[in-house]
């Protein structure tokens, strides 16, 4: 599987955020978007996730998955969590592993109860969401990635609150979507600690150096 953007370019307002960008990011890699603040790094996630419209160019996918839309084939984490502060954390992850995957009510009580144990949240889960604190609420949005599988994985920011110990568990987690031909594609401004990953640096007026060097 092969995510290709060809030429793309978005405008936000007036503004043209990304111009004439092409990148390839392919199944088994990590593709981490870095740059400066405003060069376009939340623009390129949510435009590769489809809540954006590119204002010339297109993103497509090439191999198995092609006939498929990519927000099918995708989960998107951004800066805000998605969780609902009224339900409990397994009420929040229960919701999405219905939403986004469906089965009896005994197979997703097995997906939330697997997920909030993998995020160290067992405890918590039937802890009011409104009540967690900032690192418990965001692994508690990284949790639906358990619960129904997307060989797309969409993530903006997804270390910030996280403690070095939940960021550690991150980069398995990834690591693991990686070695199953899952494809990665991350905006970030720290390392994830990530083994060999790419990186696409995207300067003030995205334009986009793509190498392993690029680091942030």
């Amino acid at each position: 599987m092969l995510l290709h953007a060809d030429h793309l370019t978005v405008e936000r307002g007036t503004r043209t955020v990304i111009s004439d960008l092409s990148f390839t990011a392919r199944a088994g890699e990590a593709l981490l978007v870095v740059g400066p603040n405003g060069a376009g790094k939340t623009t390129l996630i949510r435009t590769i996730a489809g809540f954006i419209p590119p204002s010339a160019g297109v993103i497509s996918l090439k191999g198995d998955t092609s006939d498929r839309d990519i927000a099918e084939l995708s989960h998107y984490v951004g800066h805000l969590t998605g969780v609902k502060s009224n339900l409990t954390a397994a009420e929040n992850l229960a919701f999405w592993a219905a939403y986004l995957e469906g089965g009896d009510r005994a197979a997703v009580s097995d997906k939330v109860d697997h997920a909030l144990s993998l995020f160290g949240l067992g405890a918590l889960a039937d802890y009011p969401a409104g009540l967690l604190s900032a690192g418990q609420k965001r692994r508690l949005g990284l949790a639906r990635l358990s619960v129904a599988a997307r060989p797309i994985w969409l993530l903006d920011e997804p270390t910030v609150s996280l403690d070095a110990a939940s960021t550690e568990l991150l980069a398995g987690l990834i690591q693991e979507h990686l070695a199953g031909g899952g494809l990665v594609i991350a905006a970030t401004h720290l390392p994830l600690g990530l083994e060999e990953p790419t990186y696409l640096r995207l300067g003030a007026k995205g334009a986009a150096d793509l190498s392993p060097e690029a680091q942030p």
